[in-house]
């Protein structure tokens, strides 16, 4: 089980998905152009299958940053968004309540 110190050390943030575009070179993906504070990035995200573009604009996500994973000249594994699915569905983590900016870590 993991322990409370072992939470302490993941990177979680809320993102806004600002934009969202079919990905070039792979039918399942989308490219989200996402905001986290005030910083825009770019993520790959497999879940076209399951959203419309016009579903996931404006939609805010749960993001988390993996700092030991390598990354590649094609695309940064290390932000990924956080799903649950089962055999037929996938859901995207989102917070359930308005999202507030907290001081500190």
């Amino acid at each position: 089980m993991a322990s409370y110190e072992d939470f302490q050390k993941l990177d979680i943030k809320v993102a806004e998905i600002e934009n969202v575009i079919p990905h070039s070179e792979c039918g399942p993906l989308y490219v989200l152009s996402i905001k986290v504070g005030e910083v825009h990035k770019q993520i790959v995200a497999g879940i076209r299958a399951h959203y419309t573009e016009e579903q996931l604009k404006g939609k805010k996500i749960v993001l988390l940053t993996i700092w030991n994973r390598p990354s590649s000249a094609a695309w940064n594994p290390r932000e990924c968004h956080l799903a649950a699915s089962d055999a037929t569905t996938l859901t995207l983590v989102v917070p359930v309540t308005p999202y507030f900016r907290r001081s500190g870590k």
